[in-house]
């Protein structure tokens, strides 16, 4: 039966039907689709993981142990997981494993725009790349034979394109799930040097049998239109080019993206009086291409930065003009992205703001701090550096610049990166003030369940962690629990925590306004009474229910749950609550 479905979706049914039995991710926009619809293929085992290493790493246990298995991540997911991931590529598999790590060419969700491909290269593992649905699922469970067959683990690359498009997938029927003997192997699976150093020698050798399988695989396809012009591509750049140069030009897509097939470069380019290669990102394929003598036209026709155009490509290869997109001959109102109504973070910027306090972030929906009219947030650098940087800045300009500042840093972000810096501060003797931004949830990625919850991803019950507990187990002496929307309470105890001579923990504890429980508590909405003296106090929030019409400031009940922050925050209670 064929089916429209995400390539995330596709990707789950390619390793359902592969006959996957253990999968541990942690969500990460594009990938997260791809471990909730593993979900609901009851005979495999799903997990939700604090963070991309322990996911890693409980997926390579699984596959030491006999079972197909798999680890979802974003490209600054790899980063987390390449610890483990460049010594798997030395002790090689015993169950197939596949990373599926998809990268945001764009920044639609990302603090930057890396390139996986470089991952495939520095850690010497075949990497296949997908470009639409249909490829998902037959890419996926082809990765696992690969896996099998060359000791190897395999990477599928997709994009925030490939993983958020749909097209057509053909369902069959799974294969058993089948667990392979386990054998007492220390000299394969054990990377102390004496080891390592023999294994790196079965690297070499692997990687030269997978050069020599990529010139012949037909996941390198060839498509002949009769033209003189020849385009190297994968992935979606592969599609983008097919929509724009239809039959006007001649095509190898390449579906293994490392190693790439030297020969068959060389062999389709010889046909062709110009060779263009056209790729998102770095020019991984045209450095290729030229280092083994074939001359491509690449970067110097195309950008390194973000998502290309099918315009983009018809102007760069043909000259055909092409625009864009349509003109609207009206003006087109901003829509900057915002936090939602009634979110939890709102109330703990304000205050940050209403101080004055440096504030060192992190990776989330309070990202959004940054910006106006809250601009709080000064820096954000990656998942848990908010309570690490933080200690940095605290040793380099001293103790009264660090009663100036604090971290933020959510539940999730907190046990997935936060704990490790928390402890670095208890143990160098650091007098930071850290601010767990706890709204019940991991927000950003869409409502996955984490430790803090109490929930698995399959939403059994399960043990919570105690983030009190957790504090006060490290040496955090001073840890207190304030509500975001109890404004003066909670200005008090931040300016109580950052005067501490010891190193704090404020609880920002308030449920994300989306979960479903959140209903029965955020009813009605609010109104702004004819006391108004058009201070515009409540515009510093920033929330989109609140706008103003001239100088007169209006709520829009369509959007304003009733959550009462803005009428904590009016000096004059001329914003009441109606129910």
């Amino acid at each position: 039966m064929k089916k429209l479905m995400l390539g995330n979706e596709a990707v789950a049914r390619g390793a359902y039907e592969a006959g996957v039995r253990v999968v541990s991710s942690y969500p990460g926009t594009p990938s997260t689709e791809i471990t909730e619809n593993i979900v609901k293929y009851d005979d495999i085992y799903v997990e939700w993981a604090p963070n991309e290493k322990v996911a890693a790493e409980v997926a390579i246990g699984a596959s030491i142990a006999g079972a197909r298995s798999m680890s979802c991540m974003k490209h600054v997911g790899l980063n987390v997981m390449a610890d483990p991931v460049f010594t798997v590529s030395y002790t090689g598999v015993n169950g197939g494993l596949v990373l599926c790590v998809a990268d945001d060419q764009g920044m639609h969700s990302s603090q930057n725009e890396q390139d996986s491909r470089h991952y495939a290269k520095a850690s010497k593992i075949l990497m296949i790349e997908p470009s639409d649905s249909g490829e998902c699922k037959d890419f996926t469970k082809k990765a696992y034979e690969l896996s099998e067959k060359y000791d190897t683990p395999v990477f599928l690359r997709l994009s925030t394109r490939v993983s958020h498009s749909q097209s057509l997938v053909e369902e069959e029927e799974p294969a058993e799930a089948v667990l392979k003997d386990y054998d007492k192997n220390p000299q394969k699976y054990v990377m102390m040097p004496g080891n390592a150093i023999k294994r790196h020698v079965v690297v070499e050798d692997r990687i030269t049998a997978l050069k020599e399988f990529a010139e012949t695989s037909d996941l390198n396809t060839v498509e002949e239109n009769g033209s003189k012009i020849g385009v190297i591509a994968a992935g979606i750049a592969y599609m983008y080019a097919k929509e724009a140069l239809s039959d006007k030009v001649d095509y190898l897509k390449l579906g293994i993206v490392y190693p790439l097939p030297e020969k068959k470069i060389q062999e389709f380019a010889k046909k062709y009086d110009k060779v263009y290669v056209i790729e998102e990102l770095d020019p991984v394929i045209e450095e290729f291409c030229k280092s083994v003598g074939v001359n491509v036209i690449g970067k110097d026709v195309f950008t390194l930065q973000g998502e290309y155009t099918t315009s983009m490509i018809k102007k760069a290869v043909l000259g055909e003009a092409a625009p864009e997109f349509d003109e609207i001959n009206e003006p087109i109102p901003v829509r900057p992205p915002v936090m939602c109504a009634g979110c939890p973070h709102r109330g703990t910027f304000y205050v940050l703001k209403k101080l004055g306090l440096v504030v060192s972030g992190d990776i989330g929906c309070y990202t959004l701090g940054a910006a106006a009219p809250l601009q709080s947030v000064d820096t954000t650098i990656c998942m848990g550096a908010s309570v690490s940087a933080a200690h940095g800045m605290a040793k380099a300009r001293g103790s009264e610049f660090n009663k100036k500042l604090v971290s933020v840093i959510g539940d999730s972000t907190f046990m997935h990166s936060g704990i490790t810096g928390l402890v670095d501060i208890v143990y160098n003797k650091g007098n930071n003030t850290v601010i767990i931004l706890d709204n019940s949830i991991t927000g950003m990625t869409g409502h996955q369940d984490n430790p803090t919850t109490g929930y698995t991803i399959r939403k059994e019950e399960t043990k919570q962690v105690n983030l009190i507990t957790l504090c006060k187990s490290i040496g955090i002496e001073h840890v207190v629990v304030a509500d975001p929307f109890d404004v003066k309470n909670f200005e008090k105890v931040v300016k109580e925590e950052v005067e501490r001579e010891a190193p704090s923990v404020i609880i920002a504890q308030r449920p994300c306004a989306l979960l479903p429980n959140m209903r029965k508590t955020y009813t009605g909405h609010c109104k702004i009474t004819k006391d108004c003296k058009k201070c515009k106090m409540c515009m510093k929030l920033g929330c989109p229910a609140i706008s103003l019409d001239g100088d007169t400031v209006k709520i829009d009940t369509t959007q304003c749950n009733g959550c009462g922050l803005c009428v904590g925050v009016c000096p004059f209670g001329a914003i009441k609550k109606e129910d």
